[in-house]
């Protein structure tokens, strides 16, 4: 979610500018980029924003929706080889418009370099036996097939690294490092699942404050994961997100938590909670609940009771991070007791330092044993969100 709104930042625009197409770097150290304070960082203006809930028409959504200004396609797995070795990987992809497509020159405008859409991705690799995290990101513009989207067939890339349809419900996900590599092929098993009001989500009070989004969860998944030269065969499920908006986030919001967790019985969960400057939470937050045959059970801030039991601190940003969390929904005679399986997987990337990694969680549902894994996301402990989105 959140931090997924600032990556793209419009610093990248005076970067990918200059002579080169593409840039990987690990995401380890935070290069100082900032929201500019200069007309390029009130661009909003002129691109279409999520108002009301919308008529979704698969597969064309799978692909882009250029009449807004920020989108991205998010994928986390959790895997492990046949002995039982646990692995997680993140892969995603961001597209950050410079200007509403209504006003680009539909004439020729010279370069083939030129491009309107800037891309940028980050792929990570959790090792749970030897606790190492593994994060990188790049950058990129969308012309001269260094990176884009499309719907039909599905494609999502940035260089070498890309999803795409091999297959009726099969999407490819490649990405290389070098570290770690993925080559893994996930298997759409349920209808992608509409959160909020039909795919609609409130983020803020404004009119516009939210965003567009839905997931595909529970996809089974194969193929490989090398790591340090060694290459292991790996199986899981796969979680993605699709969402797009123009500026969703409002002032004041500190960050926000982020869970999906995707459970041995074939449901999966859902929440995102806003937090306020007095840790107070916002009541836009809210969540989903999908059982194993796909029924959807929507969830507002009230349903659940969450308590943080422990704490990881950053040695590297000084920043405190929940580590270790219990969590009752009471409508769904839900609870549950969860953990981060690997303390650092922060990364200080180029737009903030954020936590995002892979958890555990176990616990009962109406009164049968429940475990589950996913990945939980945490903003806002080292970097204010709305500070960043207001230029400041």
């Amino acid at each position: 979610m959140t931090q997924r709104l600032l990556r793209p930042i419009l610093t990248i625009i005076l970067v990918l500018s200059s002579c080169f197409a593409v840039l990987p770097q690990p995401a380890q150290a935070n290069n100082g980029a900032i929201w500019l304070d200069s007309p390029l960082s009130d661009t909003s203006s002129g691109f279409a924003r999520a108002i009301a809930p919308r008529d979704w028409q698969f597969p064309q959504d799978f692909g882009p929706h250029v009449a807004y200004q920020t989108e991205w396609w998010y994928y986390t797995g959790n895997l492990e080889t046949a002995e039982g070795r646990p692995f997680g990987f993140q892969l995603t992809f961001f597209r950050q418009a410079l200007q509403p497509e209504r006003l680009v020159p539909t004439e020729a405008t010279g370069s083939p370099w030129r491009s309107n859409q800037i891309y940028s991705a980050h792929f990570t690799v959790s090792d749970i036996a030897q606790q190492r995290f593994y994060p990188n990101e790049r950058f990129s513009r969308g012309s001269v097939g260094l990176a884009g989207a499309t719907a039909e067939p599905y494609q999502v890339w940035l260089a070498n690294w890309s999803a795409t349809e091999v297959d009726n419900g099969q999407v490819r996900l490649q990405a290389q490092t070098s570290d770690a590599a993925i080559d893994l092929v996930l298997t759409q098993r349920l209808f992608p699942i509409l959160h909020g009001d039909r795919g609609l989500i409130q983020k803020g009070l404004e009119p516009g404050a939210a965003s567009y989004y839905y997931s595909l969860v529970q996809q089974p998944t194969t193929g490989t994961l090398t790591l340090k030269g060694q290459t292991y065969a790996v199986k899981g499920v796969t979680w993605k997100d699709h969402e797009y908006a123009t500026n969703p986030l409002s002032v004041g919001t500190l960050g926000w938590d982020w869970f999906s967790i995707q459970f041995d019985n074939g449901a999966a969960l859902m929440l995102y909670r806003f937090r306020h400057v007095d840790d107070s939470l916002e009541s836009l937050s809210a969540g989903t609940f999908v059982s194993a045959d796909g029924a959807v059970t929507p969830l507002s801030w009230k349903d659940w009771r969450m308590q943080v039991l422990d704490t990881w601190k950053s040695a590297k940003s000084g920043a405190t991070y929940p580590a270790q969390w219990q969590l009752s929904i009471a409508k769904l005679d839900l609870t549950l007791r969860g953990k981060s399986l690997l303390p650092n997987q922060e990364l200080s990337t180029s737009t903030a330092t954020y936590w995002e990694g892979m958890v555990a969680f176990q616990g009962e549902l109406q009164g049968q044993d429940l475990e589950g894994k996913g990945y939980v996301e945490l903003t806002g402990y080292a970097d204010r969100l709305d500070g960043l989105l207001a230029g400041k």
